[in-house]
This record gives C-alpha cells, structure tokens and sequence, in this order.
C-alpha cells in the first residue's frame, strides 16, 4: 500500500460535506421553509448550483430566483411604506379630532380664543394658531402675540397672494414663512419657519377670516402635502365660530 494513500483519504475527507444526522434531515423535510425563508441559504443554494454548471453554463433558474429575490425586496419596501402611510394618518386623524374637541370646550369667546393658544396649538404642535379677521372700521390696537388679529379689508386675499404661487381664495395654502405673514405670528421661541393659511368664509353680509398656523420646523408645511385633515379642521372651526359671532 503506498504511504500517500492515508494522507489522500485524510484530505478527501476534511473536504467532504458533514452528513445531516437523520433528525436535522427529517426536520428540514418536514418544514422546507426554513430554508426558502432564509435568504443567506438560498442564495448559498443557488451558488453551489452556478459553480457546478461552469462558467459557459447560464442558469436560468438561478437568474429567475435573484429576480424574484429583488421584486420580492421592493415588494416588501413598498409594504412598509404603506403601513407607515396609513399609521401617519391615522395619528394625523387622532391629532386632528383632538384638537377640534378642545375648540368646543370654552363656554365664551374670550376662552375660545385663549384656547387656541393654549390648547388647540400644542395639540397641533405649531408654535403660533392665529385667527385673521378683517374689518371696515376703525382697526384696535394689536394685542401682542394675541390670538386674535384684526386686519384692513382686503387684508387676507394679499396674505395668501404673498407666495410665489397665487392659489383660488378658498385653497388652503402650505408654504414657507413669508416676510408679509411675520408680523402675523409675531414673536415666537424660535423663528417661523414654515405656515398654513387656512381661509374661512363666514357667509354673506361678513368679511373673510382665516387662520394662521405658523411652525418652526421648515418642512412642517410644505405644498407636496395632501389638506384634508386641514380642511377638516377649518370647516370645524368655521362652524364653531360662527356660533360664537351668532351669540
């Protein structure tokens, strides 16, 4: 016997696979997902396949399955972000829902317009909440950082006419803090970044309003963002306030 020969069958074996004892092999027949579920062992398959073939040997199988394997990846991206679309939405809503209850909490309108700055903005987290309203006499003194802001006829259509863009009267505008609506938020913790101007019709015979809301974070309010919670909240607070100008 030649004396390489047990050096031989000591390599063969180091190179050898080690077997799957019976258990491991009957646990794997009977839930095969296992492996389909892991990504690690099926591309190691589908390797272990391609070195077999050769270089000149294209496995459409294997190309199939990394194919799959990334639609299946921008299936899954596209799954997450769906999920956290609806969850934004469904706290937007929550948010939203909270902040008109406390609209309907003030028994007069001295409180209503407390409240908003108050209540109704940190429910919002925007730093300022301001109602705009216009009048064709005699404009009062401005109370400093009040919630209530009194304006010349014809005062609001040029507010929201300050951007770059002129939207229709009843649109509600998402934009960059303008040097025209400032004076508006007046001073604040820190500066006004961004704004959403929220115009309110209150009927015939009644100059408009609008609210205000002023954020310092410069991506809070930005055109791209879908307004029906917005509007839902303005048609709220349209209501509310007519109650109170009825009384």
């Amino acid at each position: 016997m030649s004396p390489e020969a047990p050096e031989n069958s000591e390599a063969a074996s180091e190179a050898a696979p080690a077997a799957l004892s019976d258990a491991e092999r009957a646990r794997l027949l009977a839930r095969p997902e296992l492996i389909l579920g892991d990504r690690d062992l099926m591309r190691a398959l589908i390797g272990a396949r391609d070195s077999e073939a050769g270089e000149n040997v294209i496995d459409i199988r294997g190309r199939a399955m990394q194919a799959l394997e990334s639609r299946l990846a921008r299936l899954e991206s596209a799954h997450e972000s769906v999920i956290s679309a609806a969850y934004d939405n469904q706290t937007g809503m929550a948010t939203v829902h909270r902040a008109v209850l406390s609209l309907l909490e003030p028994t007069d309108f001295e409180g209503f317009l407390e409240n908003l700055d108050s209540a109704v903005a940190p429910i919002l987290r925007v730093e300022t909440l301001r109602l705009v309203m216009e009048s064709g006499e005699r404009i009062p003194e401005p109370e400093e950082n009040g919630p209530l802001v009194i304006l010349p006829a014809g005062s609001i259509a040029r507010l929201i006419a300050a951007g770059r863009q002129t939207p229709r009267a009843d649109d509600i505008v998402l934009r960059r803090a303008q040097r025209e609506t400032l004076p508006i938020h007046g001073l604040t913790r820190a500066p006004i970044q961004s704004e959403a101007l929220l115009p309110i019709d209150l009927g015939p015979g009644r100059l408009p309003a609008a609210l205000v809301m002023g954020s310092a974070d410069i991506g809070r309010f930005n055109p791209a963002q879908a307004t029906d919670l917005l509007r839902f909240f303005g048609q709220s607070f349209r209501l509310v306030l007519l109650s109170w100008l009825r009384k």
